[in-house]
């Protein structure tokens, strides 16, 4: 049979789906992508695989007992596989006896993840659409990737969202600027993905665009390979956690030297003369200089005062890399930066200023206009309850604890069920230990997969669904010019939903099926989404079709096609004339007519907000605070973790295909190890290591490199953890290791980069990986 291809997009890119005889056999590149992703590939053997759940399943013993009933078993016990129907009405009477009996905010839908690329087929928006019909549920607030920084910065410029999505383009600092400093790097591998999906990938060509126009980039990372070599980038190899106080002494050269702009900081900010006296020492009698940020960051003070003249004289950008707040105190990173930036003037010009997360993900610098796309309406949510993201172990174990968080106390509510679609638990959350055994405590877990990860092997009830390669949808990410039509390549597993189908079989049992689906089907609602989308920066109206859009709305338009023709070509790129984005810069023309959303209106150095929440570990202007652990405290043999995003994958998803894969040894995760410290505790090229610390434990395969400095060693995120009867994980995930531990009061952000660990080499025979193994499944469907 002739090969067949379809149009289909995912957070690493877009790509042509190759089907022969009705098998999915190649993920082609999209035509216009000229920068592919090779991850999207992973998808093809990963399909089928022996990790793939084929239909509805439920733990033995949940099934057999009561809900709660040996929820110690959860990852252990043998799962029975069951009718679409029993499923349905074991879940439409849990939910029923939950929200009865304990009230809706027992119910705990935080469900973080990445989820699908889709408009539509989004996991999340389908599951709280769904619980917003029966009551409501307990959710989350902010991310993983930058908690810390999304409480923090509306606090600093009014808003965080806003200038993630308004960084200065890449174009800007090739036409403009002449430095880069950039504090936890550039990592191009991140790039490889966008949330939405993304047509073409641009990063690359961003960078190399800067560098061929001449400006210059700094590295201040303790890994040399987070900024590419084509750069030709100064490495300057700080500790780990120690951005903030090389930020003060660069601060404090400046200053002191006069290099500063008053005339900016007096219009523009306000509360930069109490941030002085701290950074002079006036405060508490430590002057933040050189000399004393040199003993922390082990950069040379005269290094430190040369870089500080040169940003002061060159037109300079200061990047900081999201994974900067995924620290102890990762508040302050962010803050620094905007008031090392506000010192030196430059905020507001083209390629100067500072900027939040180049490279973290495709789009960020990218000359692209922001896109506003429809999307499922959620409903409201019944209850007002909710938790900072990364505190889901702490809320397990927690109900009636209050916490701080962003200037206001929030009280656990008792949870007796979880929830979780489109994501996976066991590779965000940090010590998967403590989190496996929060896990025991409510009566219920049910997870929308369609594969056996861990925290689907940790379910009571497994809802199989569709790959973005088995359904029809539309994508588009706000940051990028392409509005993909996905096409069902390949049709699902006969008893494989999508979550839509899974959502509405349940409301049908519970009454619910006309106010859940408004009676529309999915491709009713697919059209309907299309219909929707504008181009604008103010809110999406409700409208059921572009005509009636363009009818009643003022807002700027996307020049879209008409349905039928969108289909038939698959794609359309939106084209703009816009000049290359610069942050700031309408604010910096005209701060009285455009000011930002803080108290002040301006940049807020020193914010009386935050300083009258009274946390001891959050004060009123950016600060330096030692970690919690970190080579400034380390004993012995102590190293410093850094669990940085992978290359091969996204998160953990498609851990087990082949380009993720490929990139293990002898199916383990490699961990990058510098040769001081490998000679030192004899570990060779390639040996098979033991990760540990009083958390817990991972075997790891030991990659000698220079690209890493002495002290730290490196391990990527995303391994699917897979423990032994000791909870060693014997695959590699590091979040075994890590702290789980909020950022401040303020922010409750996750603190994975703050991370202390031993290795030693692993001379036991290796014990076999079984993360991709599926659980042991009995059949008890009655057709």
């Amino acid at each position: 049979m002739a090969e067949r291809t379809y149009l289909t997009t995912n957070h690493w890119g877009t790509y042509r789906a190759v089907v022969e005889d009705g098998k999915l056999v190649e993920m082609r590149a999209f035509e216009e992508d000229k920068d592919p992703s090779s991850i999207g590939q992973g998808i093809v053997d990963a399909l089928n695989a022996p990790s793939r759940i084929t239909s509805p399943m439920v733990r033995e013993s949940w099934l057999r007992d009561v809900p709660g009933a040996r929820t110690d078993l959860r990852g252990k016990d043998r799962f029975v596989a069951l009718d679409w129907p029993e499923v349905e009405e074991l879940v439409a009477r849990e939910i029923t006896r939950v929200r009865d009996t304990h009230g809706s905010n027992a119910i705990y839908a935080g469900s973080y993840g990445w989820a699908s690329a889709g408009r539509f087929h989004h996991a999340q928006s389908q599951l709280k659409r769904f619980l917003n019909c029966t009551g409501g549920f307990t959710s989350s607030k902010f991310t993983y990737s930058f908690a810390a920084a999304e409480a923090m910065i509306p606090h600093v410029l009014g808003s965080y969202r806003e200038f993630l999505n308004t960084t200065n383009s890449w174009s800007a600092i090739a036409d403009h600027g002449q430095l880069v400093v950039a504090f936890g790097g550039i990592p191009i591998k991140n790039s490889q993905i966008d949330a939405g999906g993304m047509g073409v990938h641009s990063q690359r060509a961003g960078i190399e665009q800067a560098v061929a126009a001449g400006v210059e980039f700094v590295n201040i990372s303790p890994l040399k390979g987070d900024v590419i070599p084509e750069t030709n980038a100064e490495w300057l190899p700080a500790r780990p956690n120690s951005d903030v106080a090389l930020m003060l002494a660069l601060a404090h050269t400046i200053y002191t030297e006069k290099l500063h702009a008053q005339a900016f900081l007096d219009r523009y900010c306000v509360g930069f003369e109490r941030f002085a006296d701290y950074l002079t020492g006036a405060t508490d009698s430590v002057a933040k200089d050189a000399d004393w940020a040199a003993s922390l960051t082990e950069i040379p003070a005269d290094t430190i005062r040369a870089l500080a003249r040169r940003m002061a004289r060159r037109r300079t950008v200061v990047s900081v890399a999201w994974s900067l707040t995924r620290q102890d105190h990762g508040e302050q990173p962010f803050w620094m930066a905007i008031t090392l930036a506000a010192m030196l003037g430059q905020i507001g010009t083209p390629g100067g200023g500072f900027a939040f997360g180049f490279a973290a993900t495709n789009s960020i610098g990218a000359d692209y206009p922001l896109l506003k796309g429809g999307s499922l309406p959620q409903g409201q949510n019944g209850v007002t309850d909710y938790i900072p993201v990364a505190r889901i172990t702490d809320l397990l174990l927690g109900a009636g604890k209050t916490v701080e968080f962003d200037g206001h106390s929030l009280t656990y509510p008792d949870i007796k069920l979880v929830w979780w679609a489109g994501g996976n638990p066991y590779h965000h959350h940090q010590d998967l230990n403590a989190l496996a055994k929060a896990w025991e405590k409510p009566d219920t877990v049910i997870c929308n997969d369609w594969c056996w990860t861990p925290t689907a092997k940790r379910a009571d009830i497994v809802l199989p669904c569709t790959t973005h390669v088995e359904r029809d949808d539309i994508s588009m990410s706000q940051r990028d010019p392409y509005v993909i039509r996905v096409e069902q390549a390949v049709p699902p597993p006969a008893d494989v939903r999508n979550d839509y189908d899974i959502f509405t079989g349940i409301a049908r049992q519970m009454g619910l099926e006309t106010q859940f689906t408004e009676g529309k089907t999915a491709d009713d609602w697919i059209r309907e989404i299309y219909g929707k989308t504008v181009f604008s920066a103010g809110k999406v109206g409700d409208l059921a079709s572009t005509e009636v859009d363009q009818a009643k709305s003022d807002q700027p338009k996307l020049n879209l096609p008409d349905w039928e023709a969108f289909c038939a070509k698959g794609w359309h790129k939106v084209e703009t004339n816009d000049p290359p984005r610069v942050m700031l810069q309408s604010f910096v023309d005209d701060p009285e007519s455009n000011p930002l959303n803080t108290p002040s209106g301006k940049i807020e150095i020193f914010s009386e907000t935050v300083a009258g929440f009274g946390y001891r570990d959050c004060f009123g202007h950016p600060a330096w605070f030692d970690p919690y652990e970190w080579l400034g405290n380390a004993t012995g043999e102590g190293l410093h973790l850094i669990s940085n995003q992978p290359s091969t994958k996204l998160h953990s998803q498609l851990d087990q295909g082949a380009i993720s894969l490929a990139g293990k040894i002898d199916g383990r995760e490699p961990v990058l190890i510098n040769p001081q410290d490998a000679k030192r505790r004899a570990i060779a090229h390639g040996d098979l290591v033991r990760l540990f610390n009083a958390r817990g434990a991972c075997l790891a395969v030991a990659q000698v490199s220079d690209d890493v400095r002495d002290g730290v060693v490196q391990m990527a995120t995303g391994a699917w953890w897979d423990p032994d009867e000791t909870g060693m994980c014997r695959h590699g995930n590091p979040n075994a290791l890590t702290r789980d531990k909020g950022t401040s009061d303020l922010g409750q952000g996750p603190t994975a980069h703050t991370c202390l660990v031993k290795i030693e080499r692993f001379d036991r025979p290796a014990p076999a990986v079984r993360a991709f193994d599926p659980p042991e499944i009995i059949d008890g469907r009655q057709s």
